[in-house]
């Protein structure tokens, strides 16, 4: 009798012949090139986000901005207080700003990038990418 594990043990002790295949990369598709580019760029600004808000989190904790503002005390006549510009609220919101910056950044990078690179097609032939199977 020939159960299913035996077939399997038999198949996996056979060599298999590797082939190699060449493609050519030939074309991006634009909208596609776009989509992948917005979802890194909304990675990014999640990183970009939750990073300022870690980095101000050990700043605050430590008392770094405190210890800022006594050595800006020194060099002025108190009128300039660090801590009153550097407060959650305010670096926050620049931390969106930013986020929201670099998405509309590398977005538009992506779509460029997909045209110059189908353009570039015409001229070079395109991406020579090798395959095989193992």
């Amino acid at each position: 009798m020939s159960t299913v594990a035996d077939k399997l043990a038999k198949k996996s002790s056979s060599k298999t012949s590797s082939k190699q295949v060449r493609l050519r990369l030939v074309y991006v598709d634009f909208w596609s090139a776009v989509k992948l580019s917005f979802l890194a760029a909304v990675a990014l600004a999640i990183v970009t986000i939750v990073s300022v808000f870690l980095i101000f989190m050990v700043l605050q904790t430590t008392n770094l901005i405190g210890k800022l503002d006594e050595f800006f005390l020194a060099f002025t006549d108190g009128s300039f207080q660090l801590s009153a510009f550097l407060n959650l609220p305010q670096v926050m919101a620049f931390a969106a700003i930013v986020a929201i910056l670099n998405l509309i950044v590398v977005t538009v990078l992506g779509a460029v990038v997909a045209g110059i690179y189908n353009l570039m097609v015409k001229v070079t032939g395109g991406l020579l990418v090798g395959f095989t199977s193992n």
